[in-house]
């Protein structure tokens, strides 16, 4: 499948003669704005715009050998180029321009999106951009494919009821709801929203405590639980969203909103327990660039682990990439590059990645390795040359919890990064937690996150 992209109009002819010869079904994508699309991107809401039109472009995709992208004018305050390389990196396709190729060229100076004057060197070429856009619409496909249902647990939290309501429109999952039905339809109204397909279960009310009850008994009495503590437990909102995803009456759980990490976390621990060929659990963020999306570990839960628990995180975090289709090309972050330095600290991150590749020879790894050798071509051939990793490393584990979660911090405030997670990993059953300040669209990303892990 080939695609390309054309943004002056003077040039589709030539262009579309040259593809007539080469390729049998061809498409034509013509690209424009109805006043609502500038209306939302003036008013900062150009995701909807962007979702749609990748949809629309992904179902030509799908039925041709070729499609040809014709782009589209400037409007308001947004340049013609400006606009269209956009575009073009949310469809992840190649620009060809004879016109204005020195001026887009240099817009596009540090992209990784292909511009050029030669039909020949767009059919050679592959590029794998992936925005935060795209980002967003793959989730949304890949979950709607599993259809599962996700509890969520906080529905006092009006975040929660607008993921909810987003989530079911889109026909990505079930969604089950915690709570008072009576408040929820109350709070839906009042917002405007939709939440007639959602299932809604008092905690304090319903068929499931006696039995929860019972089972989280067996299950913890040799840690000292009685029975009456575990009548209370199993009216708790979390423990009981826990005991649906365990008891497999929902198949994920998302929480954080209004409770603390622990809180999340522990009956997930208690009840649902780790996969049999994992130490730990951890805790991964997908950090989607301008242009692919990256992810990085530990950044959440384990604050200083050895080296067989930093190589397990290395191995659920390349088994979580591929689930969110990301080739991992794994950098282990140290202070030092090759054998640059030394120290306990750098021996740490050696150790841990002859662990790794012990455990799984297959992986793809650089370590020690610096993050700016990860990161940056030309200082890797300097630091790591001959290295398939060092330069265009997307997973990145860091030693310990104090690096990884100051660093995620850093690049999601100060390269307006977009942080999915913490997603965990490393648990028989998906659950998943939120900050404490998440936006709607974080709960909705991680929503759909813990319905393909669920799926997978």
């Amino acid at each position: 499948m080939n695609f390309c992209y054309t943004i002056c109009d003077e040039n589709f002819s030539y262009f579309k003669r040259n593809i007539l010869n080469k390729f049998k079904n061809i498409a034509e994508f013509e690209i424009f704005f109805t006043q609502q699309d500038k209306d939302d991107f003036t008013n900062s809401n150009e995701k909807e715009f962007f979702l749609k039109l990748i949809e629309k472009f992904e179902n030509l995709k799908a039925q041709n050998d070729f499609v040809i992208i014709k782009g589209c004018e400037s409007f308001s305050v947004f340049g013609k180029n400006e606009l269209n390389l956009k575009i073009a990196k949310n469809l992840n396709a190649p620009i060809f321009e004879l016109k204005n190729l020195k001026a887009l060229k240099s817009l596009n100076k540090n992209s990784k999106l292909l511009i050029t004057d030669s039909v020949d060197e767009i059919l050679a070429s592959t590029q794998n951009i992936i925005t935060p856009y795209k980002f967003a619409y793959d989730l949304a496909k890949r979950a709607k494919k599993f259809h599962k249902n996700v509890v969520l647990v906080e529905s006092e939290d009006e975040r929660i009821l607008k993921a909810a309501d987003i989530l079911l429109k889109q026909d990505a999952v079930k969604i089950t709801l915690l709570g008072d039905k009576n408040k929820i339809d109350k709070n839906a109204l009042k917002l405007g929203l939709d939440l007639k397909k959602a299932t809604i279960i008092n905690p304090k009310q319903n068929n499931h405590s006696n039995d929860f009850a019972d089972k989280i008994y067996e299950l913890r009495k040799t840690k000292g639980i009685s029975i009456e503590k575990a009548r209370e437990m199993a009216c708790d909102p979390t423990y009981f969203a826990t005991m649906l995803v365990y008891e497999g009456l929902a198949d994920a759980m998302v929480s954080g909103a209004n409770t603390s990490s622990a809180d999340t976390i522990r009956p997930a621990l208690q009840i649902i327990k780790t996969k049999p060929d994992t130490k730990l659990v951890s805790g991964v963020f997908f950090m989607a660039m301008d242009e692919e999306i990256f992810a990085f570990a530990d950044c959440a839960i384990t604050p200083n682990p050895n080296e067989e628990e930093l190589a397990s995180i290395v191995v659920s975090t390349a088994k979580s990439a591929i689930s969110f289709g990301i080739e991992p090309r794994i950098a282990m972050l140290s202070y030092s590059t090759a054998n640059s330095g030394s120290g306990k600290d750098v021996e740490f991150v050696k150790e841990a990645a002859r662990i790794a590749l012990e455990l799984v020879p297959s992986l793809k790894i650089a370590a020690p390795i610096q993050y700016d050798a990860a990161i940056d071509m030309d200082v890797a051939a300097k630091k790591m040359p001959n290295s398939d990793v060092a330069g265009q490393a997307n997973v990145f584990i860091f030693p310990n919890l104090n690096c990884g979660n100051i660093c995620y911090k850093a690049v999601q405030r100060s390269a307006n990064a977009v942080a999915m997670g913490p997603v965990l990993q490393g648990l028989n059953k998906p659950v998943n937690d939120l900050s404490r300040g998440c936006l709607v669209e974080d709960i909705v990303n991680t929503v759909l996150i813990s319905a393909i892990q669920a799926g997978e």
